[in-house]
């Protein structure tokens, strides 16, 4: 049995002015054929869990088509298409196959298809026809009823921050070879209460998941249920589709899986009100970040670089060098890091380092730096970590310190702090600050867990503020919770 393997994975935020091009795909993944296999072999990705299925199962694993990029604005209708003619012509290549495993993320939007994850899964069941299909899905996917008609099973990370990315990846493998041999025939159903989970609440460890936790393995340990996936959903993404849903997958049993799916559907809308964010402002994170042990790892909310934002927020790290305590940041500032690097290591000088995006998030950081180190932004992170990213690249990268040793790294490539590593490799010693600047929400916390004591979420402005009513929405559905907040749900009618 021959398996293909594709993926094409992004996460888009339509309040980003700035779209995704083709540019940002070949910086992160933009692989065909055995290139695909070299990437992600070994890989703690669920394509790397695709891979070492099929060995496992006995399959042939035929790698055909893999894109991905840093999440960013939407995909420009020429990349997306693009990127589609790339994946059709390598499975022209391909060969007779059996089945397909693909890597979706759900939250991908381009100017002409706002679902258009739901549209390439579309395209991909035209080309392999009556051939099943499994594919992987993000946490943070806006499930839509297309993604769901266009393959025969739907799989999601089970973990925010994403550590299980392999293992659903594994299970996948696992799936699409049971459904080869004919032990099983997957069918499933999806369930989308109106509801919107603020992003702060999406950590899957913190308590007011357990109940949501303990009702979906109720469901999976049943007789004839395949899989069964929590979608949290993506809130910047101003598609209809925006918001948290349920997918089931049964054993040929199309009316279990929409029963199980509703009822998952209508335990989760049953506890929506525990899903609203709780808004730590940035004047009482800074004091409670003074009074609290070290390190403290500030999480900036609104310039979440794994959620689309720029990364060049100076808000926090400003707040806090009026302090007495050791502060860190990381800025994405390509200039300011081409400026230290010209005056070479050991240099003084001033520089204006961050705020060039949007004056919302700060202006820039003006003051006299030394250039402690410079580095090539190159690292490996070995240990499982969110996004499932093992080779990294942040460009350019210069260490600096101002008079008062506080340490900013600026970087010339915006790369989600997802790995200790974007310090370490540049001789960053994480232990040595009071505060840390991360510019992240959950994903972050898998790798700085390690040195933080101490954890705040900070309700900070920008592209991906915790506060949704920031934001216009044009698109999304309603009545939606909370921005109806007395919306009714007759899920009979989904």
């Amino acid at each position: 049995m021959r398996v293909g393997i594709v993926g094409l994975l992004h996460e888009s935020n339509t309040f980003h002015s700035e779209p995704t091009t083709r540019g940002h795909f070949t910086s992160d993944v933009l692989v065909a054929g055995d290139a695909l296999r070299e990437r992600f072999s070994g890989a703690h990705h669920e394509i790397g869990g695709f891979l070492a299925g099929c060995e496992r199962a006995g399959i042939e694993a035929v790698p055909i088509f893999a894109a991905r990029a840093v999440p960013f604005g939407p995909i420009t209708d020429d990349t997306f298409e693009g990127l589609w003619a790339d994946l059709a012509d390598q499975w022209n290549r391909a060969g007779k196959l059996d089945g397909v495993l693909a890597a979706a993320h759900g939250a991908a939007v381009s100017g002409g298809q706002r679902d258009a994850d739901g549209e390439w899964l579309s395209r991909l069941r035209a080309l392999a026809g009556p051939m099943p299909i499994v594919a992987t899905l993000d946490a943070h996917a806006n499930l839509s009823a297309r993604m769901v008609r266009a393959v025969d099973a739907l799989i999601a990370y089970r973990t925010n921050p994403h550590l299980d990315q392999r293992e659903r990846g594994e299970e996948a493998a696992a799936m699409i070879a049971r459904t080869l041999r004919g032990e099983v025939k997957p069918v499933m159903d999806g369930s989308f209460p109106p509801m919107v989970i603020n992003i702060e609440r999406q950590c899957t460890s913190d308590p007011h998941w357990r109940f949501m936790h303990e009702a979906v393995e109720d469901f999976r340990r049943r007789e004839g249920v395949l899989s069964a996936s929590l979608l949290l959903g993506f809130p910047y993404a101003d598609v209809r589709e925006m918001g948290a849903s349920i997918v089931v997958v049964t054993d040929n049993d199309a009316r279990a899986a929409r029963e199980a799916a509703a009822t998952l559907g209508r335990a989760l809308w049953r506890e929506r009100s525990s899903f609203l964010g709780q808004g730590l402002a940035m004047e009482g994170a800074i004091e409670e970040a003074a009074r609290s042990p070290g390190p403290v790892g500030l999480l900036d909310m609104g310039d979440n670089i794994g959620g689309g934002a720029p990364g060049d927020a100076t808000l926090l790290i400003e707040q806090l060098r009026k302090g007495s305590q050791r502060a860190f940041a990381c800025i994405c500032d390509p200039i300011a890091a081409r400026r230290a690097a010209d005056a070479g290591t050991g240099a003084s000088l001033e520089l204006a380092i961050g705020g060039r995006s949007d004056p919302s998030i700060g202006s820039p950081m003006v003051d006299r730096f030394r250039v402690v180190r410079l580095d090539d932004g190159r690292f490996i992170e070995r240990e499982v970590r969110h996004g499932g990213a093992s080779r990294f690249d942040q460009g350019l990268t210069a260490l600096l310190e101002d008079r008062s040793g506080h340490s900013i790294v600026v970087t010339s490539l915006r790369v989600p702090p997802f790995s200790l590593g974007q310090l370490t490799s540049c001789g960053v010693d994480p232990s040595r600050f009071h505060a840390l600047v991360i510019k992240g929400v959950h994903a972050p916390i898998a790798a700085y867990r390690e040195t933080c004591r101490t954890f705040l979420r900070v309700d900070t402005p920008g592209i991906t503020s915790a506060s949704m009513d920031r934001f216009v929405f044009r698109r999304r559905r309603a009545p939606l919770f909370p921005f109806e907040p007395d919306a009714v749900w007759n899920d009979a009618a989904d």
